[in-house]
């Protein structure tokens, strides 16, 4: 078992185009359908894979292109870490200085070590000056626990 780590960071207008961040349907809407719907069925079967928008299931991140990796750890405490290390970057740009003031580090790092050696994937999300929305995930792999058929982007 080993993590990949996930970050994004951009509009938020851009992040709530949900439509693109969901999987499509396994099966294409049935003949006879409006055009438009099979349309936007094919838009985003095409798109859902190569986009760099996160996924909505966190899991989903392994079938986006190997680029989007940040890095990968065979050890669960440094993949946390890795996380703090971006959340404590980030900070200084977060829109409330309430959420930036409330987050503790060491209890986040632990929390994602624990999570993550579990097998369950962590995933994280702030808003930004901007506005701007900054995600972070981290996701373990060989097998995924929520989505074991999803196979690791780098091996």
């Amino acid at each position: 078992m080993h993590h990949h780590g996930y970050l994004w960071v951009g509009a938020k207008e851009r992040f709530d185009q949900e439509a693109l961040r969901r999987p499509p349907y396994p099966e294409p809407p049935p003949a006879g359908c409006k055009p438009e719907l099979v349309q936007r069925y094919r838009e985003v079967a095409a798109e859902f894979p190569v986009v760099d928008l996160p996924p909505l299931e966190t899991a989903y991140w392994l079938v986006k292109p190997r680029s989007l990796v940040r890095d990968t750890w065979e050890e669960t405490k440094e993949a946390a870490a890795w996380m703090g290390a971006r959340v404590a970057e980030y900070a200084p740009r977060f829109a409330s200085d309430k959420e930036s003031d409330f987050i503790d580090l060491a209890l986040l790092v632990n929390s994602a070590a624990g999570r993550l050696s579990s097998g369950s994937d962590v995933s994280l999300g702030f808003y930004l000056e901007r506005p701007l929305y900054l995600s972070l995930a981290v996701v373990t792999c060989s097998p995924n626990r929520s989505k074991p058929e999803l196979m690791c982007p780098v091996e």
